[in-house]
């Protein structure tokens, strides 16, 4: 089962989603704090180069299968041109409607 991008609850999460599965990097950028924040598989890293290899250099897109009640948590199938496809949990903290920090590994 797949959840639409259009159901998802947080307008910020949303944003964040539809602008990667559309490999829109202003989109993308609109949708984060100027200081926003990530960690993949625990380890913090390189926001701008991690979404260039992961997302916009290797056409990433992710088919969101579950969502937390307070609509801050995902599971997804998470494909791009380098791994291929695997089940990623994601994980938000929004503040002034866009995500400051996402965190994300494997499911």
């Amino acid at each position: 089962m797949t959840v639409e991008i259009d159901d998802l609850t947080d307008p910020a999460v949303r944003a964040f989603v539809g602008a990667l599965n559309a490999g829109a990097r202003q989109e993308f950028t609109a949708a984060l704090t100027p200081d926003a924040t990530m960690s993949d598989d625990g380890t913090d890293r390189d926001l701008a180069q991690w979404t260039e290899k992961e997302i916009f250099g290797s056409g990433g897109h992710m088919e969101v299968e579950t969502q937390t009640p307070d609509g801050l948590g995902l599971v997804a199938r998470f494909r791009n041109d380098t791994w291929g496809e695997m089940r990623t949990s994601w994980r938000f903290t929004v503040a002034g409607g866009k995500v400051s920090r996402f965190e994300t590994g494997q499911a």
